[in-house]
């Protein structure tokens, strides 16, 4: 997928939830509008759409307030006093969260600012249909069969199958029959 589809699908994503694509590029762009797929090109070529992506009216409409979202939160170390006087170092594991929360934007333009390609984040919180298909055709696929390292360097792969499907059962089970006829 090219730089421009994927900007194309981003701004319709916002434009859905409410954003003015036509107001923000005259007024911030300071350039007249001809058409939206000009002003896509544009920000394209000349790698302007950082303004946009990073723009506070673009980041509400794309991640609508009280949606819930989830978000990673990293691996944290730290050290602490203990009770008798020792520092212990505290390793937290991350984990996923999940909130709703009407600024959840803010918590986005931060990752993404942190990001090294912003559209690249931008297209974990989409939906697009080459995923969908990359994401079946990987769980068919030899090489998408977990691996899981044990102690000594063993590995040991984990198998996909589906189990053996069993008979329906046409009598009545066992705890049901009466002992008596």
């Amino acid at each position: 997928m090219t730089r421009l589809e994927l900007l194309t699908i981003v701004v319709g994503r916002a434009r859905s939830h409410g954003f003015e694509f036509r107001r923000w590029y005259t007024g911030r762009m300071h350039l007249p509008w001809i058409s939206a797929e000009a002003a896509l090109t544009l920000l394209d070529q000349q790698r302007r759409y950082y303004a946009l992506l990073f723009s506070h009216d673009f980041a509400k409409a794309f991640w609508k307030g009280g949606e819930e979202i989830t978000f990673a939160v990293p691996a944290q170390t730290f050290e602490r006093a203990m009770p008798d006087g020792t520092r212990k170092t505290v390793e937290r594991k991350p984990f996923t969260r999940r909130s709703a929360r009407r600024d959840a934007w803010r918590y986005h333009l931060r990752e993404m600012a942190l990001a090294e390609d912003p559209l690249r984040y931008l297209r974990k919180y989409l939906n697009v249909e080459e995923d969908l298909s990359e994401d079946a055709a990987a769980g068919t696929a030899e090489e998408a069969v977990p691996v899981r390292a044990k102690a000594g360097g063993v590995v040991e792969k984990r198998s996909r199958e589906k189990p053996i499907a069993r008979a329906i059962p046409t009598d009545l089970p066992a705890f049901l029959r009466r002992p008596y006829p």
